[in-house]
């Protein structure tokens, strides 16, 4: 299932980061492009830009989600929008935690009970779900963040067991680092914070870029119809998982 297979699309996150460029690669391809953010001002220039439909709304708004999305056919869906925070469990908020749940995990679930029934009954499409290394692997902070990245990666998989013997194709793409607003959220999300951010995470090493993100979605989406590109483990070439703690109390 090429791109000439597909029409439309849905992606979130639209406003920034990965989404925002998914958005520009599928309306090049010739798609109809549902992009879905909270951010109407970069929603709207997005949509000047490239003729992308914007949806402002925030996801985890599970009634706004049905009110806009119920009954609509959308060939590839595109999960990119996430949230994250610093710390682990012991200094999460109670807000830190519903929001990576509702946002995260929930928005996903939600949006897939919604447009993969349209998906089955055509007998295709083709939905790709961003999670991340931190699913897969453990180390320190964002416990939270790990959790419901590690709940994407479980879906991801369930996902083609709910529509086995129909032409729907799942896709994981599970990144490192990239150079992405996200990093700046954690912190506030001011210029400053930006700046700071670049400095602290980007300054000197070779993280991804989107367009590393986009072009492996493409992959996938591009690949024939008789393949499913099931998990993407996309990483700098200098960032490695790995390392064991072992704490001996004195």
């Amino acid at each position: 299932m090429t791109y000439s297979d597909y029409t439309t699309a849905l992606v979130t996150g639209a406003s920034s980061g990965m989404g925002n460029a998914t958005v520009r690669r599928f309306t090049e391809r010739g798609l109809t492009v549902h992009a879905v953010a909270r951010d109407a001002k970069r929603l709207g220039q997005l949509a000047e830009e490239t003729g992308a439909i914007p949806h402002v709304l925030d996801l985890a708004d599970t009634d706004a989600i049905e009110r806009e999305f119920t009954g609509m056919q959308i060939d590839i869906l595109v999960n990119h929008a996430g949230v994250s925070r610093p710390g682990n469990i012991l200094d999460a908020t109670r807000q830190d935690l519903e929001n990576m749940v509702n946002i995260n995990l929930g928005a996903i679930l939600q949006l897939v009970r919604i447009l993969l029934p349209g998906m089955v009954e055509r007998d295709l499409g083709h939905i790709v779900n961003t999670s991340s290394i931190a699913g897969l692997y453990n180390f320190f902070g964002h416990t939270g963040y790990h959790a419901t990245k590690a709940a994407v990666h479980q879906l991801s998989r369930q996902l083609r067991n709910d529509t086995v013997g129909k032409r729907i194709r799942v896709t994981e793409i599970c990144p490192g680092r990239v150079e992405t607003e996200i990093f700046a959220r954690n912190v506030g999300g001011s210029p400053q914070a930006i700046e700071a951010a670049r400095k602290e995470y980007f300054d000197g090493y070779e993280s991804l870029t989107t367009d590393d993100i986009v072009n492996a979605i493409d992959f996938a989406i591009d690949s024939p119809r008789r393949m499913n590109v099931g998990l993407m483990e996309i990483m700098p070439t200098f960032q490695v998982p790995g390392g064991l703690t072992f704490n001996r109390r004195g």
